[in-house]
């Protein structure tokens, strides 16, 4: 007669944890970075189809790190919260803390209560009439929200990339500057490594413009993204964003 096979909860949470952080590890990084007029997206993303940045609201955005097709099937979902509040309400009541309250409850009911976590990490974003008024969350796969203030780093090597970015981020900073910023820490290398330059083709960037009335978001791309890098990556006095 077998056993009867034990876990303990605490053991089990641990390796749900443990399988989670792995999984996101493996992704490039996102990097989120306030400037003066909005919020900048960056990652590492030579693909033109599949987004790890994306517009949920008029002035919300989204943007993930692990399983694509997990965290696909969250935005969907976001974007379908997002609609349906603005339609029965008004659409001044869909709010990223409303956002991230509803994303943090499905994380973690799938981690509590399902046999795999998932594998991702969540930042929902709401750019503010003034930078003061901007809202960054940060979700992890366990539900956990973590309300953050002018930048953010997920996925691969965030500990180390974020100290980089907090180091050289500053409030005030123009466009071209934090995305520069942000390129230069994407493209920064462990100890043992050399640092990248990366192109503007190598690159899916996003902001949240705060001076545009109602729709905020914006991809920037092509020769726009190569003119507010500079051509080179490296920070810039100007730059802008597409029109609509």
């Amino acid at each position: 007669m077998s056993m009867p096979f034990y876990v303990s909860p605490e053991q089990l949470m641990k390796d749900r944890a443990g399988y989670a952080r792995k999984g996101i590890a493996r992704g490039r990084s996102v990097v989120v970075v306030q400037y003066d007029d909005g919020i900048a997206f960056a990652t590492e993303n030579p693909s033109r189809a599949l987004h790890k940045i994306s517009e949920i609201y008029d002035r919300i955005a989204f943007a993930a790190v692990g399983k694509y097709n997990e965290f696909e099937n969250l935005r969907v979902a976001g974007v379908r919260y997002a609609d349906l509040r603005g339609y029965s309400y008004d659409r001044v009541d869909v709010t990223a803390r409303g956002l991230a309250n509803a994303y943090a409850q499905t994380l973690g009911t799938v981690f509590t209560t399902e046999s795999k976590p998932l594998e991702v990490e969540l930042v929902v974003v709401e750019v503010g009439r003034e930078p003061t008024g901007d809202q960054i969350y940060r979700l992890s796969y366990d539900g956990s929200v973590a309300d953050e203030h002018g930048w953010v780093v997920m996925g691969g090597q965030a500990e180390r990339l974020g100290g980089l970015l907090g180091a050289g981020w500053r409030p005030g900073m123009t466009l071209a500057q934090a995305l520069g910023l942000a390129v230069q820490v994407l493209g920064s290398a462990p100890d043992d490594g050399e640092p990248r330059t990366l192109t503007a083709a190598q690159l899916e960037v996003a902001v949240l413009d705060r001076t545009r009335p109602r729709r905020a978001f914006r991809r920037l791309t092509g020769a726009l993204l190569e003119d507010v890098l500079g051509g080179d990556g490296s920070p810039t006095g100007g730059g802008g964003v597409d029109s609509p």
